[in-house]
């Protein structure tokens, strides 16, 4: 019988290592069993995240405004959310857009989004009826509520929706916080009624001549508190630009509009199938210039993280054409 033929010891002893040789055979036989498992392994399957979901109510919230609560055709519970969440709503046109939950986050029976009635999407929501059944992504969330000692939250206008819940967490939890609310005036302002009074400030334009500059709107921040900012690109700005004199310990922000484009250069992309090039301008999205040609080119949030504008590249990649900018050849 043939001697185990053992590795040499590390000591330089000239001695064969036992162990080592025990080792070297047990990751042998490791990798074989792992070659084995992965030519077992059925492949891998695309989860559908599409919820099938129906319009149980439609209410009138405030003038242009309407809520939805959507439910599961069976009744079950719905997927977990938390203050800040939102879902893609599929609509039949086949156009996506992203609404706020605005109900509470322990109550699953059903999702509530509102809508403010701006342009084509919002007029199909608008038009949709109680048993009217629909398509949702999600639950997602782009703007987190983080735990904290104290709060301040400025909304404008609809949002107040992604506020809203966060409103009522902030309160549940014992936390100091206070809320202003901004918008044209009273009757566009939606959800009045759910806001506790006590810790509110309503600030209707039409009651004050002006829109609230930026330091009018952190008025009576708590000390050390987190700012929750949402609604118009003039009100954020505003906030933005005067919060550097607080004493904020956090700052988050959701905007309904594209981020303004910074510092841009001015570069071309080619629509490969098309056969088009076009200029894109230093402060112009390559969405906003490829849909005065190609009108149809879907997308949804114009802030890059919902993927609906995504387009392959003739180099195998993949561009975001609301945010991504620079030179392609698209395959559009």
């Amino acid at each position: 019988m043939t001697a185990p033929q053992f590795p040499p010891r590390l000591d330089g002893s000239g001695r064969r290592d036992r162990l080592m040789s025990t080792l070297v055979a047990v990751g042998a036989a490791y990798r074989r069993l792992a070659e084995i498992s992965g030519r077992r392994r059925p492949p891998v399957r695309e989860v559908d995240r599409r919820l099938p979901l129906v319009v149980e109510a439609v209410r009138t919230e405030a003038d242009g405004v309407v809520s939805l609560r959507l439910v599961r055709p069976d009744g079950n519970p719905l997927p977990a959310w938390r203050p800040g969440a939102h879902i893609d709503l599929l609509l039949p046109s086949g156009m996506v857009r992203q609404y706020s939950l605005c109900g509470s986050p322990s109550d699953l029976s059903h999702y509530r989004i509102a809508v403010r009635r701006i342009g084509s999407a919002s007029a199909e929501v608008h038009a949709l009826t109680a048993g009217t059944r629909v398509t949702v992504r999600g639950p997602r969330n782009a703007f987190p509520f983080v735990a904290a000692p104290a709060y301040h939250f400025v909304a404008g206008g609809i949002g107040i929706t992604p506020i809203l819940p966060m409103v009522h967490r902030a309160e549940a939890s014992g936390a100091d916080w206070r809320l202003v609310y901004t918008g044209r005036d009273r009757e566009s302002m939606p959800f009045l009624d759910e806001l506790p009074a006590e810790r509110v400030r309503i600030r209707p334009d039409t009651e004050f001549g002006i829109p609230a500059s930026g330091a009018e709107l952190l008025e009576e921040m708590p000390t050390g508190a987190s700012v929750y900012c949402c609604g118009p690109m003039p009100m954020i700005t505003g906030v933005r630009v005067d919060l550097a004199r607080t004493g904020a310990a956090a700052v988050y922000f959701e905007r309904f509009s594209p981020p303004p484009i910074v510092d841009g250069q001015p570069f071309r992309v080619v629509l490969r199938r098309s056969g088009l090039t076009l200029d894109v301008p230093a402060d112009r999205s390559t969405l906003d210039v490829v849909r005065e040609v190609l009108p149809d080119v879907p997308y949804s949030c114009r802030q890059g993280f919902c993927g609906t504008c995504e387009v392959a590249a003739e180099d195998g990649g993949r561009v975001r054409i609301c945010v991504d900018r620079g030179p392609a050849v698209l395959e559009l």
